[in-house]
């Protein structure tokens, strides 16, 4: 049989697996492949997953559903999060024919070959978390004028809710220079954005990879690679994805502050405003240490935008509890809020706990946060209108229309000029329309006249 020469992925979940399927995708293309769309009835179909929620592991099954329905005699590979936790269950879904854990999925190639079509149970191919010992380098580019760019992977903490360990293994980290060669590479490319993306990317430095369960000492910190990478020609702006408040210091805030690469703009996990809860999640900070942070940001940067991610509806959390974290972040001087409503994940210690929150209630109190960060987010929105920043504009789905960022993060929306796609352009924000993004007027201006705050 000939091997099969076009290729389609899909993503699932973080800007990391967004990174990682875009090096994948270079793989089969430097061996003779071409990627088309998804709904291009490919001959093979890369899955890459995410297994935060239920709700990603039942969207797995819909893709694969999708991919067959394109593709009837096409090859389906699922990789990632949910591919390393649950192999075998993977494998039973009718159509997969090739599932490969956190250690194998950069070696996809070494497996297509090999492949047949799966009558019964697809392959598996994915050892014990312990060999996934190695940091292996990836970006995106290609279909964003933003690049997610891998720093680190695997995390050392043990929150009592999170399969992140066991899904892609202990903390280990790029070495600074070759992150910033990989910059360097991106800019080459014209990309104007990295954003740069990992598990736990505060805790960068660990060494490229684990040795019998040991990590090297650390060579290097996270302040000293944003400290390179502010040194790279041709990118305009960086991104911090997600940062744990703990290990958010005050070098690092600062360093930003002053920076005229790195954007005002942090997403911090909270999980609860509750110390009890804080404890049960086995969370490293108190309530009291993210309010200073968030304090201390908006302190050098009041145009800062600031995103949290929330839990709710974790075993144990009394009406009075979620109360207690709903005025805390109703008190917190945020922008926006990622709201999860908790689920029982296998082999976590949440999933042991007493306490059980009915999934009527966690809904509601999803709903609850949902409507503040949307207060939250129109509120920060509207400190801005009439005042100009600089916006990255890139295609929109409505191709009379362009989309893009400021550098904190606010979402807007033009009329369409292909001139001024992957370019930094100068707008003045009108108003908010009613999807929630702003619309804007192009400045005809030199790039030096602004009315920041």
């Amino acid at each position: 049989m000939a091997t099969p020469r076009t290729v389609a992925f899909y993503t699932l979940g973080c800007k990391l697996n967004y990174s990682e399927t875009s090096s994948i995708g270079r793989l089969f293309e430097d061996n003779g492949y071409t990627e088309v769309k998804f709904e291009d009835s490919a001959n093979i179909y890369v899955i890459n997953t995410c297994s935060v929620t239920d709700f990603a592991d039942r969207k797995c099954r819909q893709i694969v559903r999708r991919a067959l329905k394109f593709s009837p005699e096409a090859f389906v590979v699922v990789v990632g999060c949910y591919a390393q936790l649950k192999p075998e269950e993977i494998a039973e879904i009718p159509g997969v024919d090739l599932v490969l854990g956190a250690a194998e999925k950069f070696k996809i190639l070494d497996y297509i070959d090999e492949l047949s079509k799966a009558p019964d149970k697809g392959m598996v191919q994915a050892g014990a978390i312990q060999e996934a010992n190695i940091f292996t380098n990836a970006f995106s580019f290609g279909d964003r004028t933003r690049s997610f760019l891998k720093v680190q992977d695997g995390c050392d903490y043990k929150c009592s809710f999170c399969t992140i360990p066991l899904a892609r293994g202990k903390s280990r980290s790029d070495t600074v220079e070759n992150v910033v060669e990989n910059a360097k590479k991106i800019a080459e490319k014209g990309v104007k954005e990295i954003v740069l993306t990992g598990v736990n990317i505060g805790d960068f430095g660990n060494g490229t990879e684990v040795i019998e369960g040991v990590k090297p000492k650390k060579d290097a910190l996270f302040i000293d690679l944003i400290k390179e990478l502010d040194q790279v020609e041709g990118i305009e702006r960086f991104r911090i994805s997600s940062i744990e408040p703990n290990l958010l210091t005050d070098e690092i805030i600062e360093f930003v502050a002053q920076s005229g690469r790195f954007v005002p703009h942090f997403h911090i996990p909270l999980q609860s405003g509750n110390n009890k809860q804080l404890k049960m999640m086995r969370r490293r900070y108190k309530r009291e240490l993210y309010a200073d942070r968030i304090k201390k940001i908006k302190h050098l940067m009041p145009h800062c935008a600031i995103g949290v991610d929330v839990i709710v509806g974790f075993p144990g959390e009394t009406e009075e509890d979620f109360l207690e974290t709903y005025n805390f972040i109703k008190d917190l001087d945020i922008t926006y809020l990622h709201v999860f409503t908790y689920s029982e994940r296998a082999n976590t210690l949440a999933a042991e706990m007493e306490g059980i929150i009915p999934v009527e209630e966690r809904r509601r109190r999803n709903e609850m946060l949902r409507i503040l960060s949307e207060k939250k987010k129109r509120a920060f929105y509207s400190q801005f209108l009439g005042r100009r920043r600089e916006v990255l504009f890139e295609a929109h789905k409505d191709k009379t229309l362009m989309t893009g960022f400021t550098d904190n993060y606010l979402k807007v929306e033009a009329p369409i000029d292909p001139d001024l796609i992957n370019k930094i352009t100068t707008v003045q924000l009108m108003n908010i329309k009613d999807n929630g993004s702003i619309e804007v007027i192009v400045m005809d201006i030199p790039d030096t006249v602004f009315d920041y705050v």
